[in-house]
């Protein structure tokens, strides 16, 4: 009778020593989970974050024009024509790396470019925009960033391409590089247009 109860026993439940290893090994099974999905994130690029506002129309929004300028920026100045939304700041070090692209493209006169001024002192924007010209058709002072993340902004810089009809469709994150210009934004900007 006693060898019943122990083959019963042994039977409901894995064997103490089988219980015994998959604990030991747990540590290493959670580590090499831990790394698969740590591999696979390192994959992706953080450039390409899908924004949800793609295909929608810009938010609803009238800020007053950076100090010094006498255009401020809205939803309504967003309708009519293709143009493009800087998100930008004069604390930014990556916004400076980006703004001769910007003055480059104002002189082509190839599309209306309109800044949205994100978090910035008033007088630090109009000096920043002094020293290294200003390439927006209409800027718009943040002052308290509640724009910013009505757009989804993650961080400046920032760009958006809307089109006619006051709709995004596209977003860029970070600096605008001149193949980012050359292989996606322009050529969007040119069928947008046609």
């Amino acid at each position: 009778m006693n060898d019943e109860v122990l083959t019963d026993i042994s039977a409901d439940g894995p064997e103490p020593s089988v219980v015994k290893r998959l604990m030991r090994y747990s540590p290493l099974i959670v580590f090499v989970l831990i790394g698969i999905f740590l591999g696979i994130g390192l994959t992706l690029n953080p450039r390409e974050v899908p924004s949800p506002l793609i295909g929608k129309a810009v938010p609803e929004f009238d800020l007053p024009p950076v100090q010094g300028r006498t255009l401020g920026l809205s939803s309504k100045d967003l309708k009519g024509e293709v143009s493009v939304v800087n998100v930008f700041a004069s604390w930014c070090v990556a916004c400076r790396d980006e703004h001769p692209l910007w003055m480059q493209i104002a002189r082509s006169g190839m599309v209306p470019i309109h800044g949205l001024n994100y978090k910035d002192k008033p007088d630090d924007a109009q000096s920043w925009l002094k020293e290294l010209g200003d390439p927006y058709t209409r800027t718009g002072a943040d002052i308290s960033g509640r724009v910013g993340i009505d757009w989804g902004v993650y961080g400046v810089p920032e760009t958006f391409v809307i089109d006619r009809n006051g709709l995004i469709v596209h977003k860029h994150i970070g600096a605008v590089t001149a193949k980012a210009l050359e292989e996606t934004i322009l050529p969007l900007i040119h069928k947008l247009q046609q």
